[in-house]
């Protein structure tokens, strides 16, 4: 039998090459300057199941405010909002 070359790869989805979206700082685009260390829904958007923080090439934040992402989940995690380690936090 012979394949046809349109025949022989199918996708339930279309692929997406060529399609990279562009990773932006969140805080930078909404004018945010403050992060509170209170509101810990907010902060776990920033930590994986593990309560490990996520890196920058994943969040896409800048330098300036991944650093105060740390800083307020650390001082959640001193004041027991935010557990130091989880097992399957989210």
């Amino acid at each position: 039998m012979s394949a046809k070359p349109n025949d022989s790869i199918k996708y339930l989805t279309a692929t997406k090459i060529g399609l990279i979206k562009k990773k932006y700082c969140r805080f930078k685009k909404h004018g945010i300057k403050y992060i509170d260390y209170k509101d810990p829904e907010y902060l776990l958007r920033f930590i994986n199941e593990q309560g490990k923080l996520y890196p920058r090439r994943l969040t896409g934040n800048s330098l300036k405010y991944q650093r105060k992402i740390a800083q307020a989940v650390k001082r959640a995690r001193h004041i027991a909002i935010l557990p130091y380690v989880a097992d399957l936090l989210k």
